[in-house]
Order: C-alpha cells, then sequence, then structure tokens
C-alpha cells in the first residue's frame, strides 16, 4: 500500500490512543484508566489454568503438606524451650521433695504467682536440663523444616511448569489470533504497541502467575494453620492476634485499589513508548536528515517521564504494603508479649508456649503481608491480561464460505461489478465501479493521492470487504473462495520491500517452498536476481537481515518480484514495485513482466507514466470513480485527465 493513499484513506478508532498518535512525532495522550473489567479479567485468566487441573491438585497437596511440616516447627521448639526452662527451674530447686510438695509449700509462704507458675511445668527438683530430651525434639523440628524446604521446593517446580505451559498457551492464541484479524486492525494500531502487548504483557502475566499463585496457596494455607495452631495453644491470645486481621486487609485494600491505576497506566505507557521508539528507529534516516534528534528526543523524554512517574508511583503504593504490615504486627508482637507475660506468670501458660505464640504471630502477620504485595502483583498481571484479552477479543475477518468454491481453470479474468466500498461509513470511497481485466492483459491503474488506486488492489487481494457489487475470479465471486486459494492465485509486490532473515535463495523460495532449484533460478533470471546474486561473493547463499543487508533497496526490490514470479499466479499485482529501481533495471522488469502475460494477469498501480505505455488498458481514477479508460494513445488523444497528467510529468519538467 502506497503511503500517500494510506494516509488518505481514514483510519477506524483505535482503543488507548491519543489524539495526536498519528506519527513516529506525534504527542502522546494517554489514558490511564484502571483496568475496566477486573473481576471477569481474573476469571477468564484462571480459566486457562483448566488443563493443568491435575498438576494444580499436586500442587495443592505439596503445598498443604509443606505447610503443615513448617507450622509444626515452632510448636516443637516451644517444647525444647519448655524442657530448657523446666530444667533451669528444676536445678535450683531443693532434691529430695516432690512438685507438689513444694508448691504447697509455695501457696502456704504466700507465693502464689510463683507457685501457680511452677504448676504449669513438669519439674523434677534437684535435676537439670534432659538434653537427650531436648536433642530428640530439635531432631525432630530439624526434620520437619527440611520436609517443608523440600515439599515447597516441589510445588514450585511443578507450579512453574503449570504456569510456563499455561503462557505457551497463550502465545500460541495470540500468534494464531494476528492471523486471523484483518488488514483493518493492523492499520489502526502502532506497530511497537500491538508488539508490547504480544510480549511485554504475556512476559508479565508469566510473571504475575509465577508470583501471585504459589504465594496465594501457601500464605492462605500458612494463616489457617498458624490460626488453628494459636487456638491449640490459647485462645484468648489467637482472640488478641485476630483482632489485627481486619485492620490488615483495609490497609491492603486501599493501598491496591490506589496501586491498580497506576499499574494499568504503567503498561499503557509502556505500549506507547514501544511504538514511539519502534516508530523512529524504523524512520531513523529521515529523523537525522530533518534535523529531528532534539524533536525526538524531547518527545521520547516526554513519554519515559510519564512511564517513570507511573512505575515511581505504582511501586511506591505497592511498597507500602509490607511497612504497613510490619506495623501492624510489631502492634501485635507487643500485645502478645504483654498477655503472654501476664498467662506465664499465672501459670495459665508455658514459657516454651508464649515463645511459640510470638514465631506463629510472625508466621501469622508474614503470609498476610505478602497477600496484600500479591494484590498489586495481581493488579499488574491483570492489567496486562486485559490488554491481551482485548487483542484476541479483536474482530476477526469475515470467515471463508463453505463449502468453497473454486474456478475450474487458473486463466486470471478478473471483473469488478458494481462494487462500492469506503472504509468510513460517512466516507464514500469507491462507489459502483465496474471493469474487466482479461487473462494475460495488463492493467495500469494511475491517478492522483487517495484516488483509490491502492484500494483496488486490496479488495482484490480481500484484505478488506466489498460493501456492495462483487468481484468475480475466473467467473467464481472472489467472496466465495478461501482467502488462502484466492490468494494463492495471485502475487503481490508493494512499494515498501519485505525481506526475512535468510539466504537470497530462501527469500525467493518465500513465493513457492515446494519449489524446484531449476525454478527458483529460473525466476531469479526473469526479475534479474541472477545477475545481482553472482556479483555477490556467496551468490544465492548470501545471508541477508531484515534490512536487506549487503543489497540495496532497488536489488531488494529485485528479490521481492522475483518472489512473486515464483508463485506463478494468475494474477501479479505490482504496487508502485518498481519505484526504487533504476531505469536500466525497471526496463528489464519490463521485458520480463512483458514474457509473462500470455499466463497471467498484471495490475500495475503507477505514477511514473512512462512505465505503462505499453499496458493494454490504463484506468484513471479519481475520487474511486474510473473517469477513463483505454491505451495510452487512446487517452493522449482524448485530452482528458490522463493527458494532463502525461503533461504535468513530461512537458512541464521541459518547458
Amino acid at each position: 500500500m502506497s503511503a500517500a493513499e494510506k494516509e488518505a484513506r481514514p483510519a477506524p478508532p483505535m482503543p488507548m490512543r491519543g489524539p495526536d498518535s498519528g506519527g513516529p512525532f506525534a504527542g502522546m495522550n494517554i489514558a490511564t484508566q484502571r483496568a475496566r473489567q477486573f473481576r471477569p479479567t481474573v476469571r477468564r485468566l484462571l480459566a486457562r489454568l483448566g488443563p493443568e487441573r491435575a498438576r494444580l491438585v499436586l500442587v495443592l497437596a505439596l503445598a498443604i503438606t509443606g505447610v503443615v511440616c513448617a507450622v509444626m516447627g515452632p510448636r516443637l521448639l516451644g517444647e525444647g524451650t519448655n524442657l530448657i526452662f523446666s530444667g533451669v527451674m528444676s536445678k535450683s530447686l531443693p532434691a529430695g521433695a516432690s512438685q507438689a510438695e513444694l508448691i504447697a509449700q509455695l501457696r502456704a509462704d504466700g507465693n502464689d504467682g510463683r507457685a501457680g507458675m511452677l504448676s504449669a511445668m513438669t519439674l523434677t527438683p534437684g535435676q537439670g536440663v534432659d538434653f537427650a530430651a531436648l536433642a530428640t525434639v530439635l531432631c525432630w523440628a530439624l526434620g520437619l523444616y527440611l520436609l517443608a524446604a523440600t515439599f515447597n521446593w516441589a510445588q514450585a517446580f511443578v507450579l512453574n511448569g503449570v504456569v510456563q505451559r499455561t503462557v505457551y498457551g497463550l502465545r500460541k492464541d495470540v500468534e494464531a489470533k494476528l492471523h486471523r484479524l484483518p488488514l483493518q486492525y493492523f492499520d489502526a494500531r502502532k506497530r511497537g504497541e500491538l508488539l508490547s502487548r504480544v510480549t511485554n504483557d504475556v512476559d508479565n502475566i508469566a510473571q504475575s502467575l509465577q508470583q501471585t499463585v504459589s504465594q496465594l496457596v501457601t500464605s492462605l494455607l500458612t494463616v489457617v494453620g498458624v490460626i488453628a495452631m494459636m487456638f491449640i495453644l490459647s485462645p484468648s491470645l489467637a482472640l488478641v492476634a485476630l483482632i489485627t486481621v481486619p485492620l490488615t486487609f483495609a490497609l491492603t485494600a486501599f493501598i491496591a485499589k490506589r496501586s491498580q491505576k497506576l499499574f494499568a497506566a504503567q503498561w499503557a505507557i509502556t505500549g506507547e513508548l514501544n511504538g514511539q521508539i519502534e516508530e523512529t528507529y524504523s524512520g531513523h534516516a529521515l529523523v537525522k536528515v530533518f534535523s529531528q534528534q532534539r524533536e525526538v528526543g524531547r518527545r521520547f523524554q516526554q513519554t519515559n517521564n510519564k512511564l517513570f512517574e507511573a512505575g515511581i508511583g505504582a511501586q511506591f503504593m505497592s511498597g507500602l504494603i509490607m511497612p504497613a504490615m510490619t506495623f501492624v504486627g510489631n502492634l501485635v508482637y507487643v500485645a502478645i508479649a504483654v498477655v503472654g507475660g501476664l498467662l506465664v506468670s499465672s501459670g495459665s501458660m508455658q514459657l516454651g508456649d508464649v515463645q511459640a505464640f510470638i514465631q506463629y504471630s510472625r508466621q501469622f502477620m508474614h503470609p498476610l503481608g505478602q497477600l496484600g504485595t500479591m494484590a498489586n502483583l495481581l493488579q499488574s498481571g491483570v492489567a496486562s491480561a486485559e490488554r491481551v484479552f482485548e487483542l484476541l477479543d479483536a474482530e476477526e475477518q469475515r470467515p471463508d464460505a463453505a463449502p468453497a468454491a473454486r474456478p475450474a481453470e487458473a486463466r486470471g479474468r478478473l471483473v469488478f461489478e458494481d462494487v462500492s466500498f469506503r472504509y468510513s461509513p460517512d466516507r464514500p470511497l469507491i462507489d459502483h465501479l465496474s471493469l474487466v481485466a482479461e487473462p494475460g492483459s495488463t492493467v495500469a491503474i494511475v491517478g492522483p493521492t487517495g484516488a483509490g488506486k491502492t484500494t483496488l488492489v486490496n479488495l482484490m487481494m480481500r484484505f478488506y470487504e466489498i460493501d456492495s457489487g462483487r468481484i468475480t475470479l475466473d467467473g467464481v465471486d472472489i467472496a466465495t473462495l478461501t482467502r488462502r486459494d484466492l490468494r494463492s492465485r495471485m502475487s503481490m509486490v508493494l512499494q515498501d520491500t519485505w525481506l526475512f532473515a535468510g539466504t537470497i535463495r530462501d527469500n525467493i523460495a518465500y513465493g513457492r517452498p515446494d519449489a524446484t532449484e531449476e525454478e527458483i533460478m529460473a525466476a531469479a533470471r526473469a526479475s534479474h536476481v541472477d545477475r545481482l546474486a553472482h556479483s555477490l561473493p556467496k551468490g544465492y547463499d548470501t545471508v541477508l537481515d531484515g534490512e536487506g543487508g549487503t543489497v540495496s533497496v532497488g536489488e531488494m526490490q529485485l528479490i521481492t518480484i522475483a518472489r512473486a514470479f515464483l508463485a506463478q499466479p494468475s494474477v501479479i499485482i505490482l504496487d508502485e514495485a518498481t519505484s526504487s529501481v533504476d531505469t536500466r533495471t525497471e526496463v528489464l522488469v519490463q521485458k520480463a513482466m512483458n514474457a509473462l502475460r500470455a499466463n497471467c494477469t498484471s495490475f500495475v498501480i503507477a505514477h511514473r507514466l512512462s512505465t505503462i505505455r505499453d499496458a493494454d488498458l490504463i484506468l484513471v481514477m479519481d475520487a474511486g470513480r474510473i473517469v477513463e479508460q483505454g491505451t495510452h494513445e487512446q487517452l493522449l488523444a482524448a485530452r482528458g485527465a490522463y493527458h494532463a497528467l502525461y503533461i504535468a510529468q513530461f512537458a512541464a519538467p521541459a518547458a
């Protein structure tokens, strides 16, 4: 598609684009809004984990086992503390008397506090610490912690596979979706912004799932297990600890609500920045030619500052979670220490139980803080997921007819019958156009910028669907053909060349992968690539990158023409295909085209009228209508629109 005609065509509205986003140096106007469909997006994201149900059950089982082992550890350590404290107290008591006698003596002496504390212990007066029992308890604790670490590692290993397979499937769906989207979708969006959805947003979803799913399961199970153990040890202390839960969730909700919008803005601006970088890089030569480095740098800095501010804001808000949880945890620690000390002094609890309870309070607050942090990670992941799902939900091109028709033979007769089309409903472009291209003929299309020349070609290829009328190829309506079948009968060479990273041979063979070496060489000779290949040290094995590498723009165009020849189409379309080729090479290409006329119909969009003198039919278009048609001599003799174009190109420069 020519750049000028693309500019003349109105683009459909695009979400998340500013009103000034029309070019590589356009300003950015970002709508920094929060995820509009948070809960449905979360449900849809979790639904993608459905095929991994069996492994998720295994993850849950491993997590439960690991949490049980980890939760039992503080209880055993508390028992160890009790053994040590009881041993120390026993050593300080006179041997020979029983524990009951000593407690009765203390009460008789009026020392009820110490008597109550000793009554909660198991004492053997005169003996010290039972190190054998202590070693047994510590070995059990060490074993439990090792088991907890092992199960946690296994859980993370299995979950990593679950997440990676899920994201792998998501990438496959995105890739397949891109091939089903109409050309209109890509015309209305910046490539960099689209690439950001396909790469950055998908990677962010993977990272968010990896971190949140594992920690979410472990944290929730840890909270449940710790609460159970706290109530077993002391219901009164458990109630003191649980008072902080509403405060914790209130703080988390307050922070998450504000960070969600910032995360959505961060990923939206990331896409815009990628789009600006991609456009600037692809046009870096023009940036230097027009000395726009400072302006480009200024606009980049402006957008980068927006991303910086959104990123700082999002991270700052999410970073408040842990300090807030730590503060609440310290309040709980003080409350438990005070109340626990009173319970120990009254004999209601042992010192080891209070120590275990303090550890549980730490274990209790840590997962709550993790849940708050994960809420922010989830906000970021959901913001990216919503952008990816918007791509997956985009309207696809009209499905192929079923059952599909096929022309009886490939002759290349193309007929437009009263065709009308418009990109925007309120701006007509092509109205009631009719024309006939006979097999083997060369049809040239000329006209001013925005006349509809490239649009005509896009309708032939079914890149866009017509509004009314019909187009037939060899007597069959192209709307009843599959797009694959239709486009396999056509080849198209655009003004903007496209080569992929590979050899010259590979780039030519792209037109027909099953072609033989002789057919590739024949196409190369017909398009005069053979001379180019033999001038290079490695010949046809010369490796090209996406920009052509060691060959010029004109030579790149020759390779794309060879690719089109190799496809052996019944219709070949050249959209300003020789604009980058020198005059001598252009003559050679025209001769090659003449040799192909017997086997295919040629459509040539040209601005240089000297290249279409020998065309069998010249169509002069203006505002979507064919205003004149005929041969070169007939149109000159008519002294109409074509004559005016011809005079403008040749007579005026001569004058």
